[in-house]
């Protein structure tokens, strides 16, 4: 499989590869040169090894709502 460097020096990861090695949007991957060859390999971790803001808002609510009493007070009560 080929692809082109772009501009910007971004390339396009095929997807049979993608799907492969499970990457998605957001995934991480490490580049090295082995034996005189391009590696790629997924990283295991995402941005960086740090939590992104929707992983750190995980577990953070504190009051428990029942969906009956949410939907009750976002609509008000007549």
């Amino acid at each position: 499989m080929a692809t082109t460097i772009t501009v910007k020096g971004q390339v396009t990861i095929p997807k049979q590869i993608r799907d492969a090695l499970g990457l998605t949007p957001g995934s991480r991957v490490e580049f090295a040169i082995e034996d005189g060859k391009l590696v790629v390999r997924k990283s295991g971790k995402r941005n960086g090894g740090r939590p992104d803001r929707f992983d750190r808002a995980v577990g953070k609510a504190e009051v428990k709502w029942r969906t009956e009493e949410l939907m009750e007070l976002l609509r008000g009560s007549d």
